[in-house]
């Protein structure tokens, strides 16, 4: 894909072949009487970190973005259409998430606008990887593990593949933490999507759970929030925290222990989770529950549990090359999807720790678009010039020039 002139590429490829051509037509270049030590060692290093990269496969664009999702797929939509020409690292099962992110771990999604019966959560990510395809966006099946940011233009490898972009939107989300116990997963024998889930807002109000017992297992905010908001739809809930007290905001907590619907089991963790009789066990039926203290186990029937213990963003591949917060998240500059790094922008859930819906995901990959797009308006054509000169002086490190 070019983004300059097809001459000026042309004449660009022929400058290269041409000093490649005369480099192998002569004797093996000697480091100068004149060099510095410190001269030498940097030629070595680059001829050393180019004969790393001489086996990927080498791309550029105006803008390159990095997972899939909502907001990856919306930024992918709203760029193809500008003529951005966009590239998409979609990952492979990066996290132990399948391309699409966590909406393809949930079943029927009833919140997204546009879908009044409801739409299964790998259908909806299907239906936008197409718009996406369909409106010019290249989508690659790989997981980025790395990037270069510190200088423009911006550099993201995968294992096979180099990609040259003058803007990127780094849209990797973040996982819900899930406990690990007999039960809990998915599978024969494990109830997740089967009466298990981690997040509330999004599932609770599902026919499955309505005026049934349902369970929530944390101490803090989310907790909280999530206990009341299922006090909508179930006939009680259980709230299973391991401690005698909560962590949660002291207004958080006022609201809960006052609420008639919600019982806390202190001191108390889940060991075990089985199926309903009644359905031959297709779904989740209770719960064993352990007390700390007295490491006495008890039966809970409940016909819906939900995390709430946390989630852990997906920025370890930024090995610190932008701001994060304490958590981990990518630090944003307020109303906006701005990075600590100039052209690198933020969308969905690796940014937001409070909504962490798919329709607030999707408003922030429009937003990071947009941004993106006015970025690349401001530096115009030198974003073009700063990547062929960047090709050019790579293809004269492969010819051994330097």
């Amino acid at each position: 894909m070019s983004y300059c002139p097809k001459n000026k590429l042309l004449n660009l490829l022929r400058r290269g072949s041409k000093f490649v051509r005369k480099a192998s037509n002569s004797a093996a270049p000697t480091v100068a009487p004149t060099s510095t030590p410190g001269q030498a060692s940097s030629s070595a290093t680059a001829l050393s970190s180019t004969s790393a990269m001489d086996d990927l496969h080498t791309l550029k664009t105006r803008l390159c973005i990095i997972r899939s999702g909502p907001a990856a797929h919306t930024v992918a939509i709203y760029a193809s259409r500008a003529e951005l020409k966009p590239i998409l690292f979609e990952g492979w099962m990066a996290n132990g998430i399948a391309p699409g992110g966590q909406l393809t771990t949930t079943t029927e999604v009833e919140n997204f606008p546009g879908f009044p019966d409801g739409i299964n959560g790998i259908e909806l990510m299907d239906r936008c990887r197409k718009q996406a395809l369909h409106f010019g966006t290249q989508i690659l099946t790989e997981t980025v593990n790395k990037v270069d940011f510190s200088t423009t233009p911006f550099k993201v490898f995968t294992d096979s593949k180099i990609v040259i972009a003058n803007s990127i939107i780094v849209a990797t989300g973040a996982v819900a933490k899930r406990l690990d116990f007999p039960g809990s997963g998915e599978g024969p024998g494990g109830f997740w999507n089967r009466g298990i889930s981690a997040c509330a807002v999004c599932d609770g109000a599902a026919p499955i759970f309505r005026n049934r017992p349902l369970g929530i297992i944390g101490g803090g905010d989310s907790a909280m929030e999530e206990a009341t908001f299922l006090t909508k739809y179930g006939s009680i809930v259980y709230i299973i925290h391991r401690r005698d007290a909560f962590r949660a905001s002291k207004i958080m907590q006022q609201r809960v222990l006052t609420n008639p619907k919600i019982q806390v089991l202190w001191n108390s963790v889940v060991v075990g989770a089985y199926g309903d009789e009644n359905t031959n066990n297709r779904v989740l039926g209770g719960l064993k529950v352990k007390n700390v203290l007295s490491g006495e186990v008890s039966g809970l029937k409940i016909s819906g549990l939900f995390f709430a213990v946390g989630h852990e963003p997906a920025t370890k591949f930024l090995d610190g090359q932008m701001e994060l917060d304490f958590g981990g998240y990518v630090v944003t500059k307020p109303g906006t999807t701005q990075t600590s790094v100039p052209g690198v922008f933020a969308a969905r859930d690796v940014q937001d720790k409070k909504y962490r819906q798919a329709v607030t995901a999707a408003g922030t990959g429009c937003m990071a678009t947009m941004e993106a797009e006015h970025y690349l308006q401001e530096i115009g054509s030198q974003g073009v010039k700063l990547i062929d000169e960047y090709l050019l002086g790579y293809s004269l490190v492969v010819g051994g020039l330097v």
